[in-house]
C-alpha cells in the first residue's frame, strides 16, 4: 500500500510504533500510584497512626488541624526518599510501634502542646513510617508515583480522623466526643503494646 501524502504515512507509522510504549507506561504508572496508595491501608500500624494523627489534630484545633498532618506527611516523604536513596535507618519497626503507643497515649490523655511541638513530635515518628514505605516499595514502580500514592492515602486517612472528630462534635456534646477520643486513644495505645510484645 502506498500513500500519496508522506506526512500522513509518517504520522501513521509513528502512532503504530509508539502504541506498544504508550500501552506499557501507563501500566507501570498506574501500578506505582495504586501500590503507594494501598500501602498505608495494608498495615494496621500505619492505618491507625494516620487516623490518630487526624483525631489528635482535630482535638488540638486552630492551625494544628493543618500543620500537624502536614508535618507528618512531609517528613514521611523525606524518610522514604532518603531510604530509597540508600540511607540505612535502624529500628524502623520499633519506631513505628512506638508511634502507635505514643500517639494513642496522647489521645487518651487529651494532651495539648504548642503547634510546633506537636508538629515535631509527629514528624519524628513520620520518619520511620516513611522509611518503611521506602523499604517496601516494589522494584518495578515509578518512585515518584509511589510516593504520591502513599502521601495521598495518608492525607485521606488524616482527613477521615479530622472529619470523624468534627462530625461527632455536631451530633453529641463536645465533652462526650472528648471521652470517645480518649477511649479510642487508649485502644490505640493498647494495640501498640500488643504489637510490641507480639
Amino acid at each position: 500500500m502506498t500513500y500519496k501524502n508522506p506526512l500522513r504515512a509518517l504520522l501513521l507509522a509513528g502512532v503504530t510504533t509508539a502504541a506498544p510504549l504508550a500501552l506499557a507506561h501507563p501500566g507501570h504508572a498506574e501500578s506505582g500510584l495504586l501500590s503507594g496508595f494501598a500501602h498505608p491501608f495494608m498495615g494496621l500500624d500505619h492505618l491507625i497512626v494516620m487516623l490518630a494523627i487526624g483525631l489528635w489534630a482535630a482535638r488540638l484545633g486552630n492551625k494544628a488541624v493543618f500543620t500537624v498532618p502536614a508535618a507528618f506527611v512531609g517528613t514521611m516523604i523525606l524518610g522514604c526518599v532518603l531510604v530509597v536513596g540508600g540511607l540505612a535507618v535502624p529500628f524502623i519497626e520499633q519506631g513505628i510501634v512506638l508511634s502507635v503507643i505514643f500517639l494513642g497515649a496522647l489521645l487518651a490523655a487529651s494532651s495539648k502542646f504548642s503547634t510546633p511541638i506537636c508538629s515535631a513530635l509527629v514528624a519524628a515518628f513520620a520518619f520511620f513510617h516513611g522509611a518503611a514505605h521506602g523499604i517496601e516499595m516494589p522494584m518495578d514502580v515509578h518512585a515518584s508515583l509511589y510516593v504520591a500514592g502513599f502521601a495521598a492515602a495518608s492525607v485521606t486517612l488524616h482527613f477521615a480522623g479530622i472529619s470523624l472528630s468534627k462530625g461527632l462534635n455536631r451530633v453529641i456534646a463536645p465533652v462526650h466526643n472528648q471521652w470517645i477520643t480518649r477511649i479510642a486513644g487508649g485502644v490505640i495505645a493498647l494495640t501498640g503494646l500488643s504489637m510490641a510484645v507480639a
